[in-house]
């Protein structure tokens, strides 16, 4: 089982200045796995999120200990750079957050900041990465025209295939379809069960149905503690905790 690991975090603590916002977590997230992380507004699940990829570290003020092991190495190791993490963890936004560029140069941006610069390439990076995102059919004939222009569903999964045409090995999604319609919302959802066969993914929700219908394992949060953390059938059916169970039957949060 052990091999299946792609990061693990042990006794985490995580601190925006003087608010402590994680408390001691540990937990395994598997290879080419849906990792759902659930729990009411300000419980941690997102800041635990930024924290596997060292989005936290733009933040002023913040601290964080304990370890985040990615590949075997803790990326909070002074001598790893967070770019580098970054670019294997990639991160897509609750809000879309496409560039004011053509939806091509949405694409290519980042693979050419980190050296391809082939048009060629570019050309066969962008296809597939838009190909993966289910967007390439509605966007073939348009890929000179600006990404501000498409709808928030297809902005949204402009921004999953810019994340993907940096080849990363793990996805992070942050509540990635309150913006949208359920039309959109069930789009992305499809799109995730694809994905997981070539990625691992770990998405905040704060949609309990969403959790149920498409992750294989669920963490429930409550106040910067990991209280319950199961696959996800077990957790919702017959969860360990007393909390988690009064959470997802909605006896408070």
């Amino acid at each position: 089982m052990q091999n299946d690991i792609i990061i693990e975090t042990n006794n985490i603590n995580f601190y925006y200045g003087d608010f402590k916002a994680l408390t001691d977590v540990t937990m395994e997230f598997q290879k080419n796995r849906v990792t759902a992380l659930i729990g009411p507004s300000g419980c941690g699940k997102s800041t635990l999120l930024r924290l596997l990829n060292r989005m936290n570290d733009l933040i002023d003020g913040t601290r964080v200990e304990g370890e985040v092991i990615f590949e075997g190495k803790n990326i909070y190791d002074p001598k790893i750079d967070p770019v580098d993490i970054r670019r294997k963890i990639g991160m897509v936004f609750q809000k879309p957050n496409p560039f004011p560029k053509s939806i091509f140069n949405n694409i290519i941006y980042g693979p050419k900041l980190s050296g391809i610069s082939k048009k060629g390439d570019l050309e066969a990076l962008a296809e597939r990465s838009l190909r993966q995102a289910f967007l390439w059919d509605e966007v073939s004939d348009i890929l000179g025209q600006s990404a501000m222009m498409l709808s928030g569903g297809q902005q949204q999964r402009l921004c999953i295939a810019r994340a993907l045409a940096m080849k990363p090995d793990v996805l992070l999604m942050d509540e990635p379809t309150s913006a949208l319609d359920p039309i959109s919302t069930a789009k992305i959802e499809e799109l995730v069960e694809e994905l997981k066969k070539d990625y691992t993914i770990i998405i905040v929700t704060h949609n309990m149905q969403q959790a149920a219908r498409i992750s294989d394992f669920t963490g429930f949060f409550y106040i910067g503690k990991l209280i319950e953390y199961n696959p996800t059938e077990k957790l919702f059916t017959t969860p360990d905790i007393k909390q988690t169970e009064d959470y997802i039957t909605g006896r408070f949060g």
